[in-house]
């Protein structure tokens, strides 16, 4: 009697894995650029993470920025989610001074125009 080999079984070629499935090995994240952060003054609101060693440099621009009176901004900084204080969440919200409540308000944008007097084309 004679022992033959079973028949060889039909193989399959491998699946290659899935794109949605590769994570990336590391991720680069821009570094926090001041001069970045200052070209955004004089947009109505603005919310950005500052890492710690930025944030005085971060205030003292907005102080220098608002110093010209005609940009105002109410500030607000937290920190952010995480157990070290290592960045801050940076909220401004422009405002404006209200005579008639004797404090300051929220912007409120009244259009734009071509004119130098304003949005209704008038001095008064």
């Amino acid at each position: 009697m004679s022992v033959s080999a079973p028949p060889p079984s039909p193989s399959t070629p491998p699946t290659p894995p899935s794109n949605s499935a590769v994570i990336p090995l590391i991720t680069l994240e821009r570094p926090f650029d001041v001069d970045e952060f200052a070209s955004l003054l004089g947009e109505t609101s603005i919310r950005v993470t500052v890492p710690l060693e930025h944030l005085a440099e971060v205030v003292r621009r907005i102080t220098d920025f608002m110093g010209f009176g005609i940009y105002v901004y109410s500030l607000s900084v937290r920190p952010a989610p995480s157990e070290l204080l290592k960045s801050f969440i940076l909220e401004l919200h422009r405002v404006d001074y209200s005579a008639g409540e004797k404090t300051w308000v929220q912007f409120v944008e009244k259009g734009t125009s071509d004119s130098p007097f304003g949005p209704s084309g008038t001095r008064t």
